[in-house]
């Protein structure tokens, strides 16, 4: 009997200190997804599997409701989030879309039913941050332009496949053309295939300012012509210029949108591109910079150094042109993945390199950075100085963070472009320094009379 006693004594003991957790989210669910079925969890002792068809989207949200559910937490598990995600939006649930990176399950057995319980007990107590998804009007002209940018990444691999052919048959296009599938490269490339071979011919179909030497671009077009690789040179040439054709005709339909949502807006007719801005070869084939002017009141983001169409069109399908869902520039170039992921253990910092993203507006931003390594302007000395000290790298990555800041306090605060936009760590460093030389002073037992001294 006393034995007994003394087990019960001990185990209320030791449940007097166990830790509990607050329930930040007492209505809270949990959905691990699938690409055949989806697992519900509204309780830890309640996990129910549903299909993937839109009768069991439709039969999932019933049965939240019916449990009073109003806020899920879902893992952005590639695209199969997107269907339920939207459905959830409109029967009114609030709707965490998780980052998978930030997820990371119990040590153990790993099934779907642990993974919505595991889901739903982290949203329940709050430790869940919801990630960023831009409004419905932002989504449709972010499909269009992520659909044009895997076009033109197809058409690229056409570019690499023609001019392996072109090798192939011993003609050097590339050695004296900077782009084949320029103006230049396109006119000989049609030709050979129409069945031209004569180097004299085929030279004069090339631009007069291209650098090159006539007699070099002859001996360039002087080539071995097989059948195969003539057959295979058509194909994809065909499939290059199939490619260019849908890319225009996606540019019709983001410019249409575009018309659109700035019907209400005052009219620009009289507005034209920056002069220093050339168009890329990339770029949309329409002026977006003047729907762009137009939706932001005046405010001008080509001005920016690196900048260019394919960057604010990005920025625009991307986030919109409203920042207020990021606090502070720091935020947005945190979420860019611009800002130093530091790490530290027992007081000492391990690393402090940036997280990996593979967000396509940090990339055209970083694209933009690269660019403006050239250019007469505060930004390019600012890379430069930085690339010197740094590597090119390094200083990609700060330059691509003084640009995204930039863009932010033009955007929020609807003023012209200012490369001081980009200076609020100037005072920063500036208290760090003098940290430093306190330091440095202390370490060598310097006196502020000596330094005085020797800056007299």
């Amino acid at each position: 009997m006393k034995t007994t006693s003394l087990k019960k004594a001990r185990a209320n003991k030791s449940n007097d200190k166990m830790i509990t957790m607050p329930t930040v989210n007492p209505h809270a669910a949990g959905i691990d997804l699938g690409s055949r079925s989806h697992f519900v969890c509204v309780a830890q002792d309640n996990v129910k599997e549903f299909g993937v068809f839109t009768s069991d989207l439709h039969a999932i949200a019933q049965h939240l409701k019916s449990y009073g559910v109003k806020t899920v937490a879902i893992e952005s598990t590639g695209f199969y989030w997107r269907p339920i995600y939207l459905l959830l939006l409109d029967y009114g649930f609030e709707v965490f879309l998780v980052n998978a990176a930030h997820l990371k399950n119990v040590k153990g057995h790993k099934t779907d039913v642990v993974d919505s319980r595991w889901l739903q007990l982290l949203h329940s107590i709050g430790l869940l941050s919801n990630s960023f998804q831009p409004d419905a009007l932002t989504h449709e002209l972010r499909t269009y332009t992520r659909h044009r940018k895997n076009m033109i990444t197809d058409a690229s691999h056409l570019i690499s496949k023609m001019n392996k052919v072109l090798v192939l048959m011993n003609i050097q296009l590339h050695g004296v053309l900077r782009n084949i599938t320029g103006e230049s490269g396109l006119k000989v490339i049609r030709a050979i295939l129409q069945g031209e071979r004569d180097p004299k011919i085929l030279s004069s179909l090339v631009s007069l300012r291209v650098k090159a030497s006539r007699e070099d671009i002859e001996k360039a077009l002087t080539g071995d012509i097989r059948k195969e690789y003539l057959f295979e040179l058509d194909q994809c040439f065909q499939l290059y210029n199939f490619y260019w054709q849908k890319i225009e005709e996606a540019d019709k339909q983001i410019e249409a949108w575009l018309k659109e949502h700035v019907t209400n807006l005052p009219p620009n007719d009289g507005y034209k591109r920056p002069k220093n801005k050339v168009r890329g070869t990339n770029d949309p084939t329409f002026n977006i910079g003047k729907y762009v002017h137009r939706l932001t009141g005046g405010i001008e983001l080509l001005d920016i150094n690196g900048v260019g169409s394919n960057t604010i069109l990005t920025l625009a399908s991307e986030t919109g042109l409203d920042m207020s869902k990021f606090p502070t520039a720091k935020h947005f170039a945190s979420w860019l993945g611009f800002a130093p992921n530091r790490k530290v253990t027992g007081g000492k910092e391990i690393s402090s390199h940036t997280r990996k993203k593979t967000n396509p507006l940090a990339k055209v931003i970083r694209d933009a950075a690269n660019s403006t390594g050239n250019s007469k302007s505060k930004l390019g000395d600012f890379f430069r100085h930085m690339a010197y000290r740094n590597g090119r790298t390094v200083a990609i990555g700060a330059t691509a963070r003084k640009i995204a800041v930039i863009i932010y306090k033009m955007l929020t605060e609807g003023k012209p472009y200012c490369y001081e936009y980009a200076q609020d760590q100037t005072e920063y460093m500036k208290v760090s320094k003098l940290k430093n030389i306190i330091k440095t002073m202390d370490k060598f037992n310097i006196s502020r009379e000596e330094l005085q001294m020797a800056l007299s």
